[in-house]
């Protein structure tokens, strides 16, 4: 289904054939790698992929959604690979992991990250989900670049006792303890989740196939602040989402 969201150059729709599953995947591969190839894994099947296109109807971004009735699917979640999310089973309102998020890198037009979260939040309010929640990735596996960004996650964004995940991945690195020296930049969509109210664990976890490191990332929707609520729903409030 394609969205026709005002003011903007781009549409949005789901994935509605293998082909535009497979579009997704040649996008990821080129954004994650570098190069021609798929990037698949066994999680695809259960998600839904959301593509966002431009006036030629070129892919330029790609995200997919696991949605949950609640809690106790989220065994099944690519963050639970990495992290102990038994907290999060007890929640009883639906839940959607966010992944594989990528914008092609030759359009930089901010308008595609925001029509991408626009389309999110009418998934979000289709469902009623409670919870947003996924790992979010830095580029690389030297947790010492990124000294100041982990220790501004440790002092101003950690997530609830209740609700933080343990460690559970053997390449888990803890955010306490290292070095506040690295200056590399905090990753954007990480950026964007914490200004939305979202938090982090307590740890970072290498993905050595990736070449990144990846904090597991929560946004409990009550904690959008409404003016970006507002906004996000403005951008689509004429696009019923099924």
């Amino acid at each position: 289904m394609t969205i026709p969201f005002q003011k903007t150059r781009y549409d949005v729709r789901f994935a509605a054939k293998p082909a535009d599953v497979r579009a997704c995947q040649a996008l990821r591969y080129r954004c994650f790698f570098g190069g021609q190839g798929v990037d698949q894994d066994q999680f695809d099947a259960q998600c839904r992929h959301l593509m966002v296109t431009d006036q030629n109807d070129r892919l330029v971004a790609t995200v997919r959604l696991f949605e949950m009735e609640n809690g106790t699917k989220i065994c099944r979640s690519y963050a639970a690979q990495y992290y102990d999310l038994k907290a999060l089973s007890f929640l009883s309102a639906p839940l959607i992991e966010i992944g594989r998020f990528c914008i092609t890198d030759d359009v930089l037009d901010v308008d595609v990250l925001r029509v991408a979260w626009a389309a999110l939040t009418l998934r979000v309010d289709a469902i009623g989900a409670a919870v947003l929640f996924g790992c979010t990735s830095f580029q690389g596996t030297d947790p010492a670049t990124y000294g100041q960004s982990f220790a501004r996650l440790l002092l101003k964004h950690l997530g609830p006792d209740h609700l933080r995940p343990g460690p559970l991945a053997r390449a888990a690195i803890p955010l306490a303890g290292l070095s506040s020296a690295g200056t590399d930049p905090m990753p954007p969509l990480l950026r964007t989740y914490l200004a939305m109210g979202g938090w982090v664990s307590d740890h970072a976890v290498v993905d050595a196939s990736m070449n990144t490191m990846h904090v597991f990332t929560c946004l409990e929707v009550e904690n959008v602040p409404p003016a970006r609520a507002r906004a996000l729903r403005a951008l689509a409030k004429t696009c019923p989402l099924a």
